[in-house]
This record gives structure tokens, sequence and C-alpha cells, in this order.
């Protein structure tokens, strides 16, 4: 084989690690992808920390022990971070984005995979601690950032449906009450084979008004055995400031909704600003 310049390896140690964000890397893994010695990986790898933490692109670890290795965790800084979700915030305050009810209009932004990619980075950075083995959430509008919440954590995707699916086989199927004052009934369903017992959940939704669908995501593990383990939303309401699930983690929040006149507020939260870079 011959001999492979180290900007080369640099270049494909990076592109692997990011193609596999928070999976860890065995050094041997390298070491036979480019016949080299384990010391020079290690240097490589050093140069990447330090060139990977200077541009703000998230934080490579170096983990010690017999299951230890290398790994890739996405991160935004807190600067960075406010900066994104004001934007976002402006882009979704426009008043024909206003639908009846005080939900609003955000299929659009959420499919596009460069604004989902990004979403996906800044839920999964409040969840790295939680160590979870999948991201849950309902159909349909929360799948593309909840998909890229699960490619960041390095996790599979579970999709809880509004009915059972010939496809999957048997399922749990549950009802909840849906929104925050208990004014309707709706039904959800899981398959048996998705969730074991013991896993841990991080459930992410689009929005979140009263809570109802993600604390039927919560009992829905229940009746599975498994933790859940976090929440979390790309926007919820102010009010009711009484959610049907607490400890919900949001990045931006609707402050007004008035139908009448069309005019949004939406303002981005602190709650991953003030948590640092990568947990």
């Amino acid at each position: 084989m011959r001999r492979i310049k180290r900007s080369d390896r640099l270049g494909a140690m990076m592109q692997t690690l990011m193609a596999h964000p928070n999976r860890i890397h065995n050094f041997s893994e390298f070491c036979d992808m480019f016949q080299a010695a384990k010391s020079t990986i290690s240097e490589d790898v050093d140069i990447l920390k330090a060139s990977v933490g200077q541009f703000g692109y998230g934080e490579i670890e170096t983990l010690t022990g017999a299951s230890g290795g290398v790994r890739y965790r996405a991160s935004i800084s807190p600067d960075a971070a406010a900066n994104e979700l004001k934007k976002l915030a402006t882009a979704l305050s426009k008043p024909e984005r206003l639908l009846p009810g005080g939900f609003l209009y955000t299929s659009d932004i959420t499919s596009n995979p460069e604004v989902a990619s990004l979403l996906g980075r800044m839920l999964a950075q409040m969840f790295y601690a939680t160590n979870p083995d999948f991201v849950l959430t309902m159909e349909t509008k929360g799948i593309p950032i909840a998909t890229m919440t699960a490619h960041m954590l390095g996790v599979p995707l579970v999709i809880a449906r509004r009915d059972t699916r010939a496809y999957e086989g048997s399922a749990v199927k549950i009802n909840y009450i849906a929104g925050g004052s208990g004014e309707k009934l709706e039904t959800m369903a899981l398959a048996r084979r998705a969730v074991k017992p013991g896993q841990k959940a991080v459930i992410i939704d689009d929005f979140m008004k009263g809570g109802g669908t993600l604390k039927g995501m919560a009992e829905m593990m229940s009746e599975f055995q498994a933790e859940v383990v976090g929440v979390g939303v790309m926007i919820a309401t102010k009010e009711p400031v009484v959610k049907r699930i607490s400890g919900a983690k949001t990045l931006m929040t609707l402050v007004k909704a008035d139908p009448s006149t069309g005019e949004t507020v939406i303002e981005p939260t602190d709650d991953l600003t003030n948590q640092g870079e990568v947990n």
C-alpha cells in the first residue's frame, strides 16, 4: 500500500468521524485503515481536536480503557447558537405563518436539510450526557428534526404512529389527551419490537402547545418499561405556562400569536446557550 500523506489521513479521518457522530472509533480502526502506527494516529487526532475546537465545529474526544477510542460530537457555540436561533425566530415570526388555533406553519423550514441538521445538532447537544438508546418522535412534522437529532446522537429513530401499520407487526396502542386543557382524545401506536425494556429514550418534537402529545409519548415509554431521559422541542408556546409534561427543553418560544392581526412573536430560549458547548 502506498504511503498516505498526513493531509490525506486527516481529511479521511475527519470525514469518518463526522459521518458517524457520537460513535466511538477504536484507534486500531484508523491504524488498519491507513497502515500507520498508533502514535501517528494519536498525533493526527490531536491536530483534528485543535482544528475542530478552533472553528467551533464541535468536539473530538479521546476515551481511555478497553472500550476507548475517539469520537466526534457535533455542537455549536453559545454565541453562534443564539445568532442562528434569532434568524430562525425572525423567519418564523412572519404573519402568514400563523394558523388557526395558534399553530405555526413550519414544515418548509424543518424539511430543509440544512436547517434540520442545525436543529438536530442543537437538540442533540442538550442530551449527549443522557446517553440515550434511541430518539422517539410522533409522526409526521417532527420527523426531520428528530431524524437529525438521532443522527447526531448516533442512535436509531423510533416513530410513534397515530394508528397501527400492518407492515410493522403487532403494536401497543394507547389513548392520550392532546393539548393542555384536556379537550381532545387521541390515539398513539408503537410497534412492539421497536423498544426493549430498560432502554433510554430522548423524545423530540417540533412544536409543543399544551404538551399532550409529548406526555402521550412518555406514557407510551412506560408501557414498554423504557426510561425517558430527555424531552426536546423546537418551539414551545408561552401559554399555557403549565404543560402536561415537565422538564422539556426548548429552542424557541412562541410568545405571542394574534389571529386577528397575524402578529407573531417568537424568541430564542436560553436552554441551549446556558449549557456551554458540549455536555
